[in-house]
């Protein structure tokens, strides 16, 4: 039977290992570096896979790196981790390991996806020395997930090139260390940025009728345009838009000649998302229209909503149940943060899993994502490990054995 003595090398394999993965870990999370400025992280990640025996290629930019493994004719499955931080202060104060660099903190776990996917592939270069390995994997160490705009980047570069699959993971403190959480279709949403400038004649306040009042018709606009959207778009998208800054006038008795609001839009539907800009840039033309307000609309595409393909997804489940067993595989929400592995979905079926990164001994408060206290149990590294390891492999043994099956029954 493929991959039943897979357990048990992996064992071991961590065991040997455990110190200098989390190590490394421990390195990168104080050593943080923000969207395309990850040089050190890079040429680390790259010094460890040559000592691997591979051959990393850095990207054009200089951050963020692919990694083969494998030259057989079998099929390409891709795994990708994100590998910058946040531009916020660590706000941790027990740990060793706690950022040096000010106003940067891997506060959102690519530390760990980057030393899982690290590990990863220190493993599967054995497999590939021992003859062990059923196909080809490539490696992505992505930058600026957080900008974001470095999925695009890779994906511009030729990194999905022959590949068939791919598949990621993201800590997920809301679940204990050990367990994996799985979703198909929307996992995470759309997140884009839309600002609308008004603009008109202004004037004294004692005379609003002879201008356009665009503080009265901002304020429209800011209450009106998401319940408006509630009544144009399916409720089933998870259509959001939430304004974040409204700016007008700089005196209490003068109306001013031009406003703005800037928001965020979020979605968890694909043919909404596409959809988005002309749906709003409408709304905000209706509503501004009767002040006798000029509207502009700047809408900045972020990324789209990530669509787990349910083969994919099935692929991780039969690859979580074997690695860590039936009782580690949970199902996950929907969540409305947006993530760039979205754009790689755009090209080739794939899933992003979620990882348990929560102590079951922790008794203080969540150590939620995106905060300066963000940490993990570093136990998640190893449970990382072995889930993206059988992932690749259950990958490539299931079309392995779907070849065979096409060519058993075109001899029959």
């Amino acid at each position: 039977m493929q991959g039943r003595d897979l357990p048990e090398q992996l064992t071991a394999f961590l065991a040997r290992h455990e110190r200098e993965f989390t190590g490394f870990r421990r390195d990168l999370h104080m050593h943080p570096e923000l969207a395309f400025a990850e040089h050190r992280t890079t040429g680390r990640i790259a010094e460890r896979l040559r000592e691997a025996g591979l051959e990393p290629r850095v990207l054009p930019r200089g951050t963020g790196l692919v990694c083969d493994i494998g030259s057989g004719p079998g099929g390409l499955v891709a795994l990708r981790a994100d590998i910058d931080a946040l531009p916020l202060t660590d706000e941790k104060k027990d740990v060793p390991y706690r950022s040096t660099v000010p106003g940067a903190a891997h506060a959102c776990g690519h530390d760990v996806h980057t030393t899982v996917l690290l590990a990863t592939a220190v493993f599967l270069a054995q497999q590939d020395r021992a003859g062990s390995l059923p196909g080809r994997v490539r490696l992505i160490f992505q930058p600026a997930e957080e900008l974001p705009g470095g999925a695009v980047e890779v994906v511009d570069n030729g990194a999905l090139k022959g590949v068939e699959r791919i598949f990621a993971l993201h800590c997920d403190p809301r679940l204990t260390a050990g367990r994996v959480g799985l979703r198909t279709g929307g996992i995470t949403a759309a997140c884009d940025q839309v600002m609308v400038r008004l603009s008109g004649p202004g004037g004294h306040t004692a005379r609003p009728h002879l201008t356009s009042d665009l503080v009265y018709a901002l304020g429209k606009v800011v209450t009106e345009l998401p319940a408006a959207l509630s009544r144009r778009v399916d409720p089933r998208a998870g259509f959001s838009l939430v304004w974040g800054r409204i700016s007008a006038g700089a005196a209490p008795n003068v109306i001013p000649d031009d406003a703005v609001a800037e928001g965020t839009v979020r979605c968890l539907d694909d043919e909404a998302w596409h959809a988005a800009p002309e749906t709003i840039k409408g709304l905000v033309e209706s509503v501004a229209g009767p002040y006798g307000a000029e509207a502009e609309v700047t809408y900045r595409r972020g990324v789209p909503p990530t669509i787990n393909e349910a083969g994919s997804v099935e692929v991780m489940r039969e690859a979580a149940t074997s690695a860590l067993g039936a009782d580690a595989v949970a199902g996950t929400p929907q969540s409305l943060g947006g993530e760039d592995f979205a754009w790689y979905l755009e090209h080739v079926p794939g899933a992003l899993a979620r990882l348990g990164t929560h102590s079951p001994d922790w008794e203080g408060p969540m150590l939620d994502l995106h905060r300066g206290t963000f940490d993990v149990d570093e136990r998640a590294i190893g449970v990382g490990t072995r889930f993206m390891v059988t992932t690749a492999l259950t990958a490539l043994w299931n079309r392995s054995r779907a070849g065979d099956r096409v060519d058993d029954e075109a001899l029959a």
